[in-house]
């Protein structure tokens, strides 16, 4: 599982004061930390108080460089925002995020080939989130046709089903499993896919059970990544435990210990 690390994001109170005050360590501190418990790929958002995104995102990916060679992931809904953390990433980096909108495509999908950036597309539309999984898969073969006509690499492009929280979509999740499995069958080279996992479990009460839960079972379904929390270790125990018994790592006693990247 590619791990993505989810607190660099100026929506936590922590990161969002670091940022106003330009204080590197906070920063800096978090980023060691995410590596440390496991992950590959550090997300970057400067939150919606940001009043100036673009300046802060590249305060943001300069800081992180100069500490870890990591890859980013470039979190903003604001191309301008995409755009000027591109401008500086001198490591490789991911977008998040499009959606299946074709004006967001057309502008997102030719800045990920100029970057060689790695994409991240959610299936949602102009209409909102779609409430079953043929819509999910509608969507998500419209991002795959946009990125196969501008030759953009399938094999770079990861699609996210838009997971809603269980407390007003619960219905929805198991079609969103399936999902994830369909995704795999639109193309060749199949698309890899991608949750944003704490949408699950916003407005309960127990978050990080929710949230590992879901991890397992969606790692049965053939997930590839996903942005979590690497620092929620319960969250990381249950990720190694699901991949081996997926047969995705060779069982031994210290299987925990065996399996945690440092």
């Amino acid at each position: 599982m590619f791990v993505i690390g989810e607190l660099i994001n100026g929506m936590y109170s922590a990161v969002g004061e670091a940022i106003k005050e330009k204080n590197k360590k906070v920063i800096q501190d978090l980023c060691q930390k995410q590596i440390s418990c496991g992950a590959d790929c550090l997300d970057v958002n400067c939150g919606p108080a940001s009043r100036s995104p673009a300046t802060d995102m590249q305060w943001l990916i300069a800081t992180i460089q100069e500490i870890t060679d990591k890859p980013l992931s470039i979190d903003s809904s604001k191309p301008e925002v995409v755009l000027a953390g591109l401008e500086v990433a001198k490591n490789s980096v991911m977008i998040n995020s499009t959606t299946a909108d074709p004006e967001k495509l057309a502008i997102l999908i030719p800045l990920a080939k100029r970057y060689h950036a790695k994409l991240i597309a959610l299936t949602l539309s102009s209409q909102g989130v779609p409430q079953n999984k043929d819509l999910r898969l509608e969507l998500a073969a419209q991002i795959v046709s946009a990125c196969s006509e501008a030759e953009f690499p399938l094999e770079d492009l990861y699609i996210d089903p838009v997971l809603l929280p269980i407390n007003v979509a619960q219905s929805q999740l198991k079609d969103i499993l399936e999902a994830i499995r369909e995704f795999k069958i639109i193309s060749e080279p199949a698309p890899k896919t991608i949750v944003g996992l704490s949408n699950i479990s916003q407005g309960t009460k127990k978050r990080s059970l929710v949230n590992r839960t879901f991890l397992t079972m969606v790692v049965g379904y053939g997930l590839d990544a996903a942005i979590i929390n690497p620092c929620d270790n319960e969250l990381m125990d249950s990720l190694i435990a699901a991949e081996l018994i997926m047969n995705k790592q060779i069982y031994c006693e210290a299987f925990l210990q065996a399996y945690r990247k440092k």
